[in-house]
């Protein structure tokens, strides 16, 4: 039953795909309601999947041909509680953003292409997170980024859109690079491809190689997650449509970083500086995103800052030993940023902009909207009670507990900050006057129904925290889990003086904003920070230069394009059969 349900979860959104570009863009409600049918199901099979959820392969069929066998290993899948959990997000989030698009695409050109890939999306992502081999991990990989530059860029008449995309699809390159990398090295020392074999045996690589590949995957996460120093491109992913950007941002793109970072903790925690690294790249992205949110006024943007900052506490949470407050966080950061950039996009949907500064007083026009974003916002914010609380407190008290304390003061110091670009977005928003004389209606039929169960799992997914810890210890034999009823989780927040101490952090950063015109004086000696928040620090620059070194080496290779087809096809064989030289020689 387990490979059945592997199969529809990623079968199903291609299927659609396939046939939403089929129906034609002359048909859209069927292209609405085939999208919608299709994404729905494959979220009720990851749904069933959890109750077959187990450490063993549930699909392990050898290719047809021994020498391509030889070369890529088994078509494995293992519905194990990491993959089986990622997956339901990546299905159920991708579904209600579908949904949330009847709305917000509807009169837009080219439909089908636009849910082609949004489906197609979902599948690749079902695909990343139960493959139980390193070199279809890389295929799926390479996928999603495909399909994340055809949606970034789907505006393709707009030069931002496009250049954002090229960006998206040049920066997680490098990562895709990185896990390449790391499966043929770990091919060459344990000859396979197989996920459990280098999580059992990664002690039989020597340790300068394992260095090698931890190192690797760490550049491969920080690259597809968008963390330090890779962390400019998805705010300038903003161009795609708002549910393509809840699609990224809480559903599929950069959960895959985090993934890898988790799926392959037991194997990388020993080697030598790589935790510390590990730490220390999402410290800095935690810590530089705020200050970035903080003064930018493109409301997507704000959202894409908080997001790269989420990011960076899972990543902490990692590298100080707390898996299970990553996954934890990672589950709440899906619910409440798919809410709030689905808001986002029923403002915008509205207002026409995405600068706050043009909005203000929209709570009056759009009470629904507000409500729900306001929802989100808090739990970002991680005001009690909602889904965000708890889990941020898991991490920075996995962070207390098991990293340096400068890195735990360093992400008190961010919770600050994200408190209190939090409320700033809020106030410029819905509240204060109105600066928008477009015409204002609240969100639509589809997009309230997408936003409502947003809205009602912020304020309740913080209860399956004892079903997490279970389904994880339970199906993930090298991962040290500690079970935890959800009761005990409660209790442990309740009662941990670092809880105490994160509120009155948390209410410090409420406060600076509304006293904010009494800190004017301050604020003027930090002008220079801001100047420096609002160019990247810097890393726009360097980003920037190697995507432009990058299409300056592609433009230079278009000369071996001769056009001629024979041609094309020999030099694509005859890189084919390289590398199954490499793989083969490598493998004897």
């Amino acid at each position: 039953m387990a490979k059945l349900l592997i199969l529809l979860s990623i079968g199903l959104p291609w299927l659609g795909a396939v046939l939403v570009w089929l129906v034609g863009d002359q048909r859209s409600r069927l292209q609405h309601f085939l999208a919608v049918a299709f994404s729905l199901s494959a979220g009720v099979t990851s749904l069933l999947l959890l109750g077959y959820a187990s450490a063993s392969p549930a699909w392990n069929s050898p290719f047809s041909s021994s020498t391509i066998s030889t070369a890529f290993g088994n078509l494995t899948f293992i519905p194990d509680g990491l993959g089986v959990f990622l997956a339901v997000i990546a299905t159920v989030i991708g579904s209600l953003a579908v949904i949330f698009s009847i709305d917000y695409m509807r009169g837009e050109k080219q439909l089908g292409r636009y849910y082609a890939f949004v489906l197609f999306f979902i599948g690749a992502m079902v695909g990343l997170v139960l493959t139980g081999s390193l070199m279809l991990m890389f295929v799926f990989w390479e996928i999603t980024a495909l399909c994340s530059y055809a949606l970034i860029s789907f505006y393709n008449d707009d030069p931002k859109a496009v250049a954002g995309g090229i960006k998206a699809l040049i920066m997680t390159q490098i990562g895709g690079i990185g896990l390449l990398f790391g499966a043929i090295l770990c091919y060459t020392q344990l000859g396979t491809f197989e996920i459990s074999a280098l999580l059992n045996h990664f002690h039989e690589i020597p340790g300068n190689l394992l260095a090698l590949l931890a190192f690797g995957f760490l550049i491969a996460a920080a690259s597809k997650s968008a963390q330090f120093p890779f962390q400019t491109w998805l705010p300038d992913a903003m161009e795609a449509p708002t549910p393509i950007s809840a699609l990224i941002h809480a559903a599929t793109m950069v959960n895959a970083g985090v993934y890898l970072l988790a799926r392959f903790y037991p194997a990388f925690e020993h080697v030598p500086g790589w935790r510390t690294a590990v730490v220390i790249v999402g410290v800095l992205s935690a810590l530089l995103a705020a200050v970035m949110a903080m003064v930018a006024t493109d409301l997507k943007r704000v959202l894409a800052y908080s997001t790269v900052s989420q990011l960076g506490y899972m990543v902490y949470a990692i590298g100080a030993g707390g898996f299970y407050a990553s996954q934890y966080h990672l589950l709440s950061h899906a619910v409440f940023k798919a809410l709030l950039f689905l808001s986002a996009g029923a403002v915008i949907h509205s207002v026409g902009t995405r600068d706050m500064r043009r909005m203000g007083g929209l709570g009056k026009s759009m009470p629904f909207t507000r409500v729900v974003f306001i929802t989100g916002a808090f739990a970002l914010a991680g005001i009690p009670i909602f889904n965000g609380f708890w889990s941020k407190e898991m991490v920075l008290e996995a962070g207390l507990q098991g990293g340096p304390f400068w890195a735990y003061l360093v992400m008190l110091f961010s919770a600050c900050l994200t408190a209190f670009y939090t409320i700033r977005c809020v106030s410029m928003v819905f509240y204060g006057q109105p600066e928008s004389q477009h015409h204002i209606h609240d969100a639509g039929t589809a997009m309230k129904a997408a936003l409502a169960p947003l809205a009602a799992a912020t304020l309740v997914t913080w209860l399956l925290a004892g079903s997490l810890a279970t389904l994880f210890s339970s199906t993930l034999p090298n991962h040290e889990i500690h079970i935890e009823s959800t009761w005990m989780v409660i209790e442990e927040v309740a009662l941990a003086p670092a809880t105490w101490i994160a509120l009155l952090v948390i209410t410090a950063g409420i406060l600076a904003w509304f006293g904010r015109k009494l800190l004017t004086r301050f604020a003027n000696t930090l002008k220079g920070i801001a100047w420096a928040a609002a160019s990247s620090f810097g890393f726009e620059a360097v980003n920037r230069s190697i995507v432009q070194t990058t299409l300056s080496a592609a433009e230079k290779l278009r000369s071996s394009q001769t056009g001629l087809l024979s041609h094309n096809i020999l030099g694509i064989l005859s890189g084919l059969l390289f590398i199954l030289i490499i793989l083969l020689f490598a493998g004897a």
